[in-house]
């Protein structure tokens, strides 16, 4: 079974702010580096984006992927998974977790991410741990500019 890595940030709003941001994807390429381009391709019942698919690229490697999320209860975060994937990813699995903190919320950023190509285990978590870095930093940044 595959190891997940995780990060954490505090973030000056409120859970509901946070997922608003979040579940905002296809303005992620104006904010979260790396994503080129993102398309809504299925709601849920409550006209939340439940299937996308992403085009990004980092550090010169590319990957298309469609992820389908799955919202908590009580703006408490989402988890995605992979439906399909080309180019340097595999599978991606992940979550955001939302909870209320003083003023503002505690972000937990939790990802498992399958390279199409092998890669060594400490290698793969170090790039993960970049990426969620990158990940909480961006959405600090946007959610605290609304």
């Amino acid at each position: 079974m595959a190891e997940q890595t995780e990060g954490e940030i505090q973030i000056d709003a409120s859970p509901q702010e946070v997922l608003a941001v979040i579940s905002d994807y296809e303005a992620y390429p104006e904010w979260a580096e790396g994503i080129k381009r993102a398309e809504v391709k299925k709601k849920d019942s409550q006209g939340r984006p439940s299937e996308v698919s992403f085009e990004v690229s980092q550090m010169g490697v590319g990957a298309k992927y469609t992820l389908a999320y799955t919202y908590r209860a009580k703006d408490g975060g989402v988890s995605w998974t992979t439906t399909a994937a080309s180019g340097a990813v595999k599978d991606i699995k992940g979550e955001y977790g939302l909870e209320p903190s003083g003023n503002g919320t505690t972000v937990t950023y939790r990802t498992t991410i399958e390279p199409a190509i092998p890669m060594m285990g400490f290698m793969k978590r170090q790039a993960e741990k970049m990426i969620i870095g990158i990940a909480l930093e961006g959405l600090k940044k946007r959610v605290e500019s609304l």
